[in-house]
């Protein structure tokens, strides 16, 4: 009878995930079945329209999960850091800085590493690859604008206008002036793009929550209030979350409809896709997993197939701030403290993009290979602190990587019309890199859980403590 109830229990625990893994298989068959039902007569191809229809039902999913990113995140990361005491805060900012940049900096130099020694570019013609420079991300910018940009953005002017959108630096050619103008010569303009401005709310919270901490008594009230919504999101996700299977199968079906030649993609790109894999696997698995061993003592493979769920709801969605609210779900059900997962595993997701580090650095050296471009040790660190730099500018959507890439090709010298070349397979990669990204901000938590564990009983013992000796003294007066 034990038996069988363990066979029940597990059975239940993982219902979701088994069901979410079957709407990714469900969704490929389909998507297939669906491609291969007409025939390659354009005339009877799959319209954007009939795509878009299919899509419907997955659009839908994706929006429940961005709708609750904006208060999850800033209600999760106030009520984490105001829990805790300004050093215990400190120490635990500090620790997560230094995990995010090790693993960035570790999954940049394994890109490089690979595609210089693979060199996936010298494997066929320039000619293999078909170009569509209408399909390249416009955007007049220097890299200079963009890296100042990121830092503009860590400080909105308007709360409410960094809700919705983020500020970016545009240059205009001057009148009566040639193309080969130098950027750095055109006329300077700002606006504002469509899309919440993540990093400036990530920063407003950290700060609010603070002073929240400093104000002591005075700030419980305020406290409260983000933890009560912090406890609402997290039952709206819980709701959410079961509507994943249905969601995936048709966003992995639409996107399969999308492609319009694999053979082609094959033969041109395989190499390129298989370094990319080869290094996120090996970052994910590998790099990760030492790193992981090294500061707790204990092997990662456990933790890792019980965020199956996370993990899978990444590769679904291709989305590191759509999965956020299941992975802080997860860390809860893991037993991770939630003072701990709430506050690193939100910043993880929004400055921390490993797989779209490797990614990035992997695809500047491809191409500048299919261009014969000759990259010499300046050029290679250049690619890499770019990719370092533009992985944390990256917003954590679906192919948000294409827009940053073209900041880490001009810095090889490299046209942006050049990021067509790897457009075909960059859905399929965005998904497996999305899914590395979401690894290591979970890993991140349960690392820090482990290595806070001493301050933070301490800190629960002191707030026992007083609250022992205020209701004594209360008992007292009365």
């Amino acid at each position: 009878m034990s038996r069988i109830k363990r066979w029940k229990n597990c059975f239940s625990e993982n219902l979701l995930m088994m069901l979410t893994v079957a709407g990714i298989i469900m969704g490929v068959i389909l998507g297939f079945i669906l491609k291969f039902s007409k025939s390659e007569d354009s005339s009877r191809a799959w319209t954007k329209r009939e795509i878009m229809y299919l899509q419907f039902p997955g659009d839908l999913f994706l929006r429940m999960l961005k709708s609750l990113i904006l208060p999850l995140i800033i209600s999760s990361i106030v009520s984490a850091i105001g829990s805790l005491d300004l050093n215990l805060s400190g120490k635990i900012g500090i620790r997560s800085i230094y995990y995010y940049a090790t693993t960035t900096i570790c999954a940049v130099i394994l890109g490089v590493i690979l595609v210089t020694t693979i060199q996936p570019g010298t494997y066929g013609n320039e000619e293999d690859y078909s170009i569509d420079i209408n399909k390249a991300p416009k955007r007049n910018i220097t890299t200079t604008d963009t890296l100042l940009d990121l830092v503009r953005n860590v400080f909105p002017p308007n709360l409410v206008q960094a809700c919705l959108f983020q500020y970016r630096t545009e240059l205009k050619l001057p009148s009566n002036t040639t193309n080969e103008t130098s950027k750095y010569n055109w006329d300077i303009s700002s606006s504002y793009d469509d899309g919440t401005n993540t990093l400036g709310l990530v920063t407003f919270g950290v700060i609010l929550g603070i002073t929240i901490s400093k104000m002591g008594d005075q700030g419980k009230p305020l406290l409260e209030f983000f933890n009560c919504l912090s406890e609402a999101m997290m039952i709206i996700t819980n709701w959410v979350i079961w509507l994943s299977p249905m969601g995936v199968t048709f966003l992995v079906a639409s996107q399969i409809l999308i492609v319009k030649n694999f053979r082609s993609i094959i033969e041109s790109l395989s190499m390129y896709f298989l370094t990319v894999l080869l290094g996120l696997l090996i970052h994910g698995f590998g790099t990760l997993s030492i790193i992981f061993f090294v500061c707790t003592r204990e092997l990662p493979f456990r933790a890792i197939g019980r965020m199956s769920q996370v993990m899978i709801t990444a590769f679904g969605t291709a989305s590191s701030s759509a999965t956020l609210p299941i992975t802080l779900q997860c860390m809860d059900n893991m037993g991770v403290d939630s003072r701990i997962s709430r506050f690193v595993v939100p910043i993880g997701a929004t400055i921390n993009m490993d797989g779209t580090a490797l990614y990035e650095a992997v695809a500047a050296i491809f191409i500048a290979q299919v261009r014969h471009v000759p990259m010499n040790i300046s050029k290679i660190i250049g690619v890499s602190i770019t990719a370092t730099a533009a992985s944390i500018g990256a917003a954590g959507i679906p192919q948000a990587g294409l827009v940053t890439m073209v900041m880490v090709l001009n810095s090889v010298g490299l046209p942006d019309k050049d990021v067509t070349l790897i457009l075909a397979v960059d859905w399929l990669l965005d998904r497996f890199r999305t899914t590395v990204n979401v690894m290591c901000d979970a890993l991140a938590a349960i690392i820090i859980d482990k290595m806070s564990k001493v301050e933070l009983d301490s800190a629960d013992n002191e707030g026992l403590h007083n609250a022992t000796e205020l209701a004594h003294l209360r008992k007292i007066e009365n």
